[in-house]
């Protein structure tokens, strides 16, 4: 018996070390390894709120990225309006814009052209002119001035005070609708007009149409902008 107690206290004593190198390891697991951090200790708190702070950072980011795009877009769309209304306010009483209808001014204006015009009435001979007659606009050009005598003969050829009116924008000449007594003076404060394509046009030869007074006068044709190969100042 006592040589039996003897081997087991002697296995004990080797095992001994065993459980109590167990035990260190077990302890060493434990503990929070170099460069981790255990959750609740102050260096865990402290990335927690740092990553915290980065969302908010981000997330207001996005908010002023959202509310300056939608005053970059606000002032964007006033901006249009205002030029928009501007344009249409100079279009309106400043630069009117028309279309051409008919052949009367062929071949300097054609069916279709679309011209700009600036409001005046103080006009030059052989300046084209908008007027209005019968709820309707009409082109023509300024061919006689206040006081003027104007002359056609047979052929169509005009003659202001007397002289032979050159006009090289006239393809072709003819006496057209004209049921006016020649030498015919031009009354004050109005104009004699005629159209370019003198056979089809009925402008101041006719009285139908007659003289064209200032305040009817709907301006001065400035430019053509379309179509784009005519664009420019007709002649």
């Amino acid at each position: 018996m006592k040589k039996k107690n003897k081997r087991l206290s002697a296995a004990s004593k080797e095992a001994s070390p065993d459980v109590e190198g167990a035990a260190e390891e077990k302890k060493e697991n434990t503990e929070p390894k170099e460069g981790c951090t255990a959750p609740g200790t102050p260096d865990a708190d402290g990335a927690d709120n740092q990553l915290t702070s980065k969302l908010v950072s981000a997330e207001l980011k996005r908010e002023r990225n959202k509310l300056r795009f939608k005053r970059l877009l606000k002032s964007t769309v006033y901006g249009l309006v205002i030029v928009a209304a501007i344009a249409a306010l100079i279009a309106t009483l400043v630069l009117p814009v028309i279309q051409i209808s008919g052949d009367s001014m062929d071949p300097t204006l054609k069916n279709g052209d679309i011209v700009v015009l600036v409001k005046t009435t103080k006009l030059e001979r052989g300046d084209l002119c908008a007027f209005y007659h019968s709820n309707k606009i009409l082109i023509k050009r300024v061919v006689g001035l206040p006081g003027d005598e104007i002359t056609l003969d047979g052929d169509g050829n005009v003659f202001i005070n007397g002289y032979a009116l050159e006009e090289p924008y006239v393809s072709e000449r003819g006496l057209g609708e004209c049921d006016i007594e020649f030498p015919y003076t031009v009354p004050e404060n109005q104009y004699f007009v005629m159209g370019d394509h003198r056979e089809s046009s009925i402008d101041s030869r006719s009285s139908v149409i007659g003289c064209v007074a200032y305040d009817v006068i709907m301006g001065k044709i400035l430019f053509t902008v379309w179509p784009l190969e005519s664009f420019g100042v007709p002649s």
